[in-house]
């Protein structure tokens, strides 16, 4: 039976590994991802993780196409009941051709539009969790360009209010779109603005989980954001446990497999940085000396930490599904635990 972990302080639980979606409809054909969505749900995962603005790489051509994927096995399976699904809606973002007015933004006539057209996709008439993608303020998100936070005057911006964009929230759990929120790519100081905001006001819903990137080669979470986590029941949904693969050893000296994520769509520059080859060469040994696969070391070592909820999953191929499945059971032990350690002490968060 797998573990199940309670979703902020919501009655969802979920289990520690949730399948992510965002190659459905670029990488992944439509029939590739119902086999992937049947065999997870086979093996007992059955919380999914989706978004507006997937697949990826985003292009107009196929936004829209992984919900698209998703309510089509919603549909043919009848079996809304047994998952727990979520999705996102993006934020402030140069991507104009989600909205048909202009730029999207974390207001009230952006977020009621996005959910409307998202329950459309998933079929469905209602979603368990929906989280803002990104903040609608000015961050370096994504390690783009860099992590130094550096604040823009008013005149430069214009922000839309947390409360605002609760308010707006508030009104999807009241209809019965949305059953929980959360937040994505968030800072700590959001994050405690978003808990503040609804402890405050009983009125507005209160962010059951954070979405954001925590791997080996990236664990800024643990800095600020997973005393916050712990404390006020934020639970880390976390992306990337592979770092893009490169924590899989498939991009060691330069190599580029084919039909690869990289290799199609060079979209790896923040695990392009230096120091990070020789983290993963450090990463890779040790799950060599211990005897293990190096995808099932990483997953484990991210479902394994205290403030995470759900590693996030993504696979382009059944027989990597059934690997990353796999790491449910590997146990990260103290001698384990004690490695990983050193390595991070001489190789921290190359990849922030």
């Amino acid at each position: 039976m797998t573990e199940l972990r309670r979703l902020g302080r919501t009655d969802i639980k979920v289990p520690p590994i949730a399948l992510g979606t965002m190659t459905w409809g670029e990488q992944n054909s439509e029939a590739e991802g119902h086999a992937q969505l049947d065999y997870a749900l086979d093996r007992g995962i059955n919380f999914i993780d989706t978004a507006e603005s997937y697949s990826i790489p985003p292009r107009a051509e196929t936004q829209g196409s992984t919900e698209r994927i998703i309510g089509s096995w919603l549909k043919a399976r009848g079996n809304r009941d047994k998952v727990i699904l979520a999705t996102k809606v993006a934020g402030r973002n140069n991507n104009s051709y989600l909205r048909p007015e202009g730029t999207p933004q974390l207001d009230r006539k952006n977020i009621h539009y996005a959910i409307d057209q998202s329950l459309k996709r998933l079929q469905t008439d209602y979603v368990d969790l929906y989280q803002l993608h990104s903040p609608d303020r000015s961050l370096p998100l994504f390690a783009a360009s860099g992590t130094t936070f550096k604040p823009k005057s008013n005149s430069d911006t214009h922000e839309i209010p947390i409360e605002e964009t609760l308010d707006a929230l508030a009104d999807l759990v009241k209809q019965g779109k949305v059953r929980h929120v959360g937040v994505s790519n968030e800072t700590a100081w959001g994050t405690g603005r978003f808990v503040h905001a609804a402890d405050s006001n009983a009125a507005l819903p209160r962010v059951a989980s954070i979405q954001n990137a925590y791997n080996l080669l990236n664990r800024t979470f643990e800095i600020g954001l997973a005393e916050i986590a712990h404390r006020e029941d934020v639970g880390l949904l976390a992306y990337s446990p592979l770092a893009q693969g490169f924590l899989t050893g498939k991009y060691r000296d330069g190599a580029r497999p084919e039909k690869a994520r990289l290799t199609l769509f060079d979209r790896g520059q923040r695990y392009q940085k230096p120091g990070v080859a020789e983290a993963v060469e450090a990463y890779l040994a040790l799950a060599a000396e211990h005897g293990l696969d190096p995808a099932q070391f990483a997953i484990a070592f991210v479902a394994s930490r205290p403030f995470v909820t759900s590693a996030i999953i993504g696979a382009t191929t059944l027989e990597q599904l059934k690997t990353d499945i796999d790491s449910l059971d590997l146990t990260i032990t103290p001698e384990l635990e004690d490695a990983i350690d050193a390595i991070h002490q001489l190789h921290s968060n190359p990849a922030p």
